[in-house]
């Protein structure tokens, strides 16, 4: 399985590491995934790999449903 938000599509990033020396070498960035589990309209569950940050704004959505 890809390391990709199943959500939001956020994936990995490349760039560098740099020493004190200014040596460069290639690195990954890797997304902050979580496994959650999620129950579907027909009633079954789910798990899916989800972003923190996609995470954290689906909380923020669904609290702002309950209030509204």
């Amino acid at each position: 399985m890809a390391r990709r938000c199943q959500v939001s599509g956020k994936g990995p990033l490349v760039g560098n590491n740099v020493s004190h020396a200014h040596n460069k070498t290639k690195r990954r960035q890797l997304p902050n995934l979580r496994t959650v589990r999620v129950t579907l309209e027909d009633g079954t569950r789910k798990k899916i790999k989800v972003a923190a940050s996609t995470l954290r704004t689906m909380k923020k959505k669904a609290a702002q449903e309950q209030v509204a």
